[in-house]
């Protein structure tokens, strides 16, 4: 089809199915929106979802047990921040963790003021915390990260080894990540996606990651889709998306084609027939 608009066609192990989720309400928010330069305190640092983002956060779980949607989930990529973690926990982890069940918990009782109980990790995909998804860099204590020496105890399932450096060095207080910045990041944080064989994946991050890293798609959508994938994220909120690599970008071979013509035997259709029995001699 020539028109831009219309329905595309993509083999289909080029594609990730991505449920990006914003994290659920945070102590934060909830100040930030009476006073916006509360995002400046140091009261703010590292917060914690509220009895609100809670409520969220089993609302989201409701409605993916519901669709089934973590059946299919194979990895979880989570910003190291509290607030994204506990969300990740809560919407993504299993039952209530017991003793003795060979697994770790994702989160301890209690873990960041929740007033939770543990949350199991068995029978959940893995959960990876990556700083490329992390929200905007800089100046706003609520962005700051604790040192993941600090946060392995709380959340024992959760995989630290892609993050390097135990203090957080990307933070600082004197300068403000620019959109610009941001943007580039997010897209190389979908590259890296590219780089992993999991072909379902959940993501839980920050509100800014999701608006500058989406801004970059759409161009070539209705009005209406391009809505869809880039207003703003409300808190918990839940998008399934479908990324394409266009360019030749994966490496991995398709799981569910079939190469046909197995044993070999006459292969053209009945149509090529004709047309060549019909071209003179």
């Amino acid at each position: 089809m020539e028109s831009s608009l219309g329905p595309s066609l993509y083999p289909l192990h080029r594609c990730k199915t991505i449920h990006l989720v914003r994290h659920a309400q945070a102590i934060h928010n909830v100040e930030g929106e009476k006073d916006h330069d509360a995002y400046l305190s140091e009261e703010f640092f590292n917060p914690h979802l509220s009895p609100l983002g809670w409520q969220q956060v089993d609302n989201l779980r409701k409605h993916d047990k519901s669709r089934g949607i973590s059946k299919n989930i194979e990895l979880v990529i989570v910003s190291p921040l509290l607030r994204t973690m506990q969300t990740a926990a809560g919407v993504f982890g299993s039952g209530g963790y017991t003793d003795g069940v060979g697994a770790p918990p994702l989160m301890v009782e209690n873990a960041g003021n929740s007033s939770r109980p543990a949350i199991s990790s068995l029978n959940c995909p893995p959960f990876i915390a990556m700083e490329l998804c992390r929200e905007r860099l800089g100046v706003n204590p609520c962005d700051r990260r604790k040192n993941i020496s600090e946060y392995k105890p709380l959340f024992p399932a959760i995989d630290f080894s892609l993050i390097e450096s135990d203090p957080d060095i990307l933070w600082r207080p004197d300068w403000r990540e620019k959109d610009e910045e941001l943007a580039a990041r997010g897209m190389k944080f979908l590259n890296w996606l590219w780089t992993r064989r999991e072909k379902e994946i959940a993501v839980v991050t920050h509100s800014a990651f999701l608006l500058h890293t989406l801004s970059a798609f759409g161009n070539d959508c209705h009005p209406v889709i391009q809505n869809e994938i880039r207003s703003p994220f409300k808190n918990c909120e839940l998008r399934s998306v479908v990324i394409v690599d266009r360019s030749m970008m994966g490496s991995d071979s398709s799981t569910t084609n079939y190469p046909g013509n197995i044993p070999s035997g006459a292969d053209l259709p009945s149509d090529a027939e004709k047309e060549s029995a019909e071209v003179p001699k």
